[in-house]
């Protein structure tokens, strides 16, 4: 097997073990999940053939399998199941355990205005890419997020999970870049780095992430 494939097997291997404890019971919300893996998932997929295709990154075959499709290595495929999964059972758990309440009153247009304003900005950063496309998916996912669920960015649970999944992102996505798994062009990002991290992973993290957990949410709530 694949580096890739073990540090995905290991990234998901919690989350697995613990879907049956009897007070999460994280198996009885395999519905909202894979709604929210499958549709968010499509996305982000394609952004990533998309960015290999225009070689944003590239996969050093050194730690992936030989098998790829659609110019990339299946484990990266299987990337886009283990992390949101293993995230949302982090928000599940957070959910149970520490229960959740509203920081603030939000402001639906306050916030649409914020996600617009950052994906205008975006395009100040068209010549980088990478840099563009991460800025404007913040600015998307802002918008979007504040039209149908604007409720999210006052949740405790919701900044406790964003900085829960933090932590858990800067290790393995150190891991990746810094032996390394992936490897970006210089010309396509901004070159401003946490470490081996550059800037614009936190980016595609924070969208990713809140994507799926926004739609995890609403398929949860059709599930009632």
């Amino acid at each position: 097997m694949s580096f890739y494939l073990y540090l995905n097997l290991l990234i998901i291997a919690f989350p697995l073990a613990f879907s049956f404890e009897r007070r999460l019971k994280f198996y009885s919300k395999l519905k909202p999940v894979l709604i929210a893996l499958l549709s968010v998932g499509c996305i982000f997929v394609a952004w990533d053939v998309f960015a290999t295709s225009r070689s944003h990154w590239a996969f050093n075959p050194a730690y992936v399998g030989k098998a790829h499709f659609l110019g990339l290595p299946l484990e990266e495929f299987l990337f886009f199941v283990t992390v949101p999964y293993s995230c949302l059972f982090v928000f599940v758990s957070i959910d149970s355990f520490l229960g959740d309440t509203k920081l603030f009153s939000p402001r639906k247009k306050l916030f649409a205005s914020i996600g617009a304003l950052v994906a205008a900005l975006s395009f100040a950063f068209l010549p980088m890419e990478y840099t563009f496309l991460a800025v404007l998916s913040v600015g998307l996912t802002i918008f979007c997020v504040s039209i149908v669920n604007v409720d999210i960015f006052s949740s405790r649970a919701y900044w406790t999970y964003v900085a829960v999944t933090l932590v858990l992102f800067l290790g393995s996505n150190f891991i990746l870049t810094s032996l390394p798994v992936v490897e970006y062009s210089s010309s396509a990002i901004c070159n401003i780095r946490f470490s081996t991290i550059p800037l614009e992973d936190f980016l595609f993290n924070f969208s990713m992430l809140t994507a799926y957990l926004t739609v995890y949410l609403w398929a949860s709530d059709l599930q009632k």
